[in-house]
């Protein structure tokens, strides 16, 4: 993966974005701040760690997976993913 591509570079942004988030989070929490104000917090924050995920699984199915794939050696790859897939959907290998 390229991490100075403008995906990596968005993904990048998104995982500090989340990161200013939690701490915002973890702050209310510590001052005892409405609990639906922190969920809320949370949640944006669970919306860009999804994001920045998505963005980094499809920069390794473009270059790892597909060259992967075009040295017959693909096999390997397609199972990362699919452990990936099981953990985020809740499946068989989470």
């Amino acid at each position: 993966m390229d991490h100075g591509s403008a995906e990596s570079q968005n993904a990048i942004a998104l995982l500090k974005t989340a990161k200013g988030q939690v701490e915002a989070a973890l702050r209310m929490m510590e001052d005892d701040r409405y609990c639906i104000d922190i969920s809320k917090q949370i949640l944006a924050s669970l919306a860009l760690l999804k994001k920045a995920n998505q963005i980094v699984l499809r920069q390794h199915i473009d270059t790892c997976v597909k060259e992967a794939v075009q040295n017959s050696q693909g096999q390997e790859k397609i199972e990362e993913i699919a452990l990936i897939l099981d953990r985020y959907m809740g499946g068989p290998g989470a």
